[in-house]
């Protein structure tokens, strides 16, 4: 089925969809555990609208590329564009909140890495962001105190919480419309904390945002 936003409910958004941004070194925690160093400015790449797909869904993983790997993050939709955005004018742009895979090979990108190349081999691949329904923003609360968990085959991977973020939310969104358009529909990838590694096939996956999102989804081959 072609990808649409949609709500915690089930009920699709009246949005288009269009890209994924993302930033990368987000955490301190994950910069650590893959032995990276800080960046001054936010680390920015992108995924086209190929890689967006519903996660409740079986997430499918490439089986001949090396290790696919999960990166759990918060994900915010954009109801409408933003250039030069001051942080009223991110806030005022955002739709709501949900949940994203960053998914990640790793193999593919340690290769791009060491030849000075970009990662979107390694990154934006069709199906590589796996997207929650998304939460309206007036039932989010305080950005900055979100707290999110994955867990794999019932043992806890990852847990995150948005106060530990290098970059928080609103400021990492106008940062992103000072560099380049941000449009109505793109979907904003926030970065993800320690605990990446391998998924694999018949994986069983449960991904949380507080007790207000919640996915149950499973792992496939592609």
């Amino acid at each position: 089925m072609a990808y649409r936003h949609i709500d915690t409910q089930g009920n699709e958004i009246a949005l288009p969809v269009n890209k994924v941004v993302c930033i990368g070194r987000n955490y301190l925690d994950h910069i650590q555990e893959m032995n990276a160093t800080v960046s001054e400015a936010p680390l920015l790449f992108m995924k086209p609208k190929a890689a967006m797909c519903h996660m409740h869904e079986p997430i499918a993983v490439p089986t001949d590329k090396g290790e696919c790997h999960n990166e759990l993050e918060v994900s915010v939709l954009l109801k409408s564009c933003l250039k030069n955005a001051s942080e009223d004018e991110v806030k005022s742009a955002m739709w709501g909140i949900g949940l994203g895979l960053d998914l990640t090979l790793r193999e593919v990108q340690a290769t791009l890495k060491k030849q000075g190349q970009p990662w979107e081999r390694a990154k934006s691949f069709d199906n590589s962001a796996p997207l929650s329904g998304f939460l309206p923003l007036s039932s989010v609360g305080n950005l900055d105190d979100l707290r999110f968990t994955l867990t794999i085959n019932g043992e806890v991977r990852q847990q995150g919480h948005t106060a530990l973020m290098l970059h928080k939310i609103v400021t990492l969104i106008a940062h992103m419309s000072s560099t380049f358009t941000l449009d109505s529909g793109d979907v904003i990838l926030t970065g993800t904390p320690k605990g990446v590694g391998k998924l694999s096939p018949s994986d069983r996956v449960f991904a949380s945002l507080g007790n207000q999102v919640s996915v149950y989804t499973e792992v496939v081959a592609q």
